[in-house]
């Protein structure tokens, strides 16, 4: 199985790409101009404080408690290999592949548990090991689309496990169910992306949210100077009141075109969407996926195979959320593939 591979990699010249998970739209002047007023300062080294203390006052945690990293994939490996000592690493699937490649990395072995597809790939604690030390799980969870009430994800927590919670699409949600503002449990790491639904992936900005202490060790394994200067701006901008009330709005706007993706695929004979999806993405199982895939390429759509995700296969695909237009158009493509 290839953990390595991602969704930019479905996409091609003159593709419309419904295989990555990012927003595509104008970037707000709040954010853009930070960004490129922060390039006349290249010339000094970066300085993450500034944007490390909006970001803890964003989730009203201390700044201790917030570490910057170059995306979300990078806090997966500094926990990788910051906590090699972990007894027994677990990785809750169907779940973005990143942090389990990061951990095989390191030299750790993994422990998989899959969530059962009969169960809507729902969140059951009682299926992680008692004994693990280091769990990982995302919310809502890439790609199957769910959203695991905060008390199942929180129940997880316990003395002397290091738990991390990938909330990288928490703000497509409307931050329902996040715990990223839980500082009672023992252990929690909530690792956040900025790339989403602000359009940033290629400026490499997150950030993890934890206990000090831990992150302190995390921090002592990171490079330096590992967020750029521009990535700090954006870090700083898009943790202001502004940016947060524009996210409820975006989070608002996509449930509305999720809707209607979802509606319109469960019309589409063959086609069975899976569960009741939260973000900005939806999981779509159809019988000879990988041809239908090609098929769809044919037509002009890039979708994401679903064969690389552990606890899935080649019958599965994920499809991202666009407006009605771009929707409208895909079904009436998937609905060609289907009938041929």
């Amino acid at each position: 199985m290839d953990l390595g591979f991602h969704g930019d990699l479905e996409v091609g010249s003159g593709l419309v790409d419904l295989a990555v998970n990012v927003r595509r739209a104008p970037m707000p002047p709040w954010l853009a101009e930070p960004i490129a007023a922060s390039l006349a300062d290249l010339a000094a080294y970066p300085d993450p404080a500034p944007a490390t203390a909006a970001v803890a006052a964003r989730h009203a945690r201390p700044a201790g408690e917030v570490l910057l990293t170059a995306g979300a994939a990078q806090g997966f490996v500094l926990l990788a290999q910051a906590l090699r000592g972990a007894r027994r690493a677990v990785v809750v699937h169907p779940q973005f592949t990143e942090p389990e490649a990061a951990l095989r990395q390191a030299g750790h072995e993994v422990t998989r548990v899959v969530l059962p597809e009969a169960s809507g790939f729902a969140l059951d604690p009682a299926l992680v090991p008692d004994d693990a030390d280091l769990v990982f799980v995302g919310n809502p969870t890439n790609p199957t689309s769910v959203l695991h009430p905060a008390e199942a994800v929180a129940a997880l927590a316990r003395p002397g496990r290091v738990l991390v919670v990938d909330e990288a699409f928490a703000d497509t949600t409307g931050e329902v169910e996040s715990l990223a503002e839980r500082r009672d449990l023992p252990g929690l790491v909530v690792v956040r992306s900025l790339t989403k639904t602000w359009g940033l992936a290629g400026l490499r900005i997150g950030y993890l949210l934890g206990p000090a202490d831990l992150l302190a060790r995390l921090a002592a394994v990171q490079p330096l100077w590992a967020v750029a200067t521009p990535a700090l701006a954006a870090a700083a901008a898009c943790a202001s009141p502004v940016a947060v009330a524009a996210e409820r709005e975006i989070a608002a706007a996509l449930a509305a075109d999720r809707d209607h993706l979802v509606a319109a695929l469960r019309d589409v004979p063959g086609v069975r969407v899976e569960g009741r999806p939260a973000s900005s993405f939806v999981l779509v199982r159809i019988s000879g996926g990988g041809r239908v895939r090609q098929a769809l390429r044919d037509l002009g759509y890039a979708v994401r195979r679903g064969d690389t995700f552990p606890g899935l296969g080649a019958d599965w695909l994920r499809i991202a959320v666009r407006d009605t237009a771009v929707t409208d158009g895909f079904v009436s493509a998937l609905r060609k593939t289907m009938e041929a």
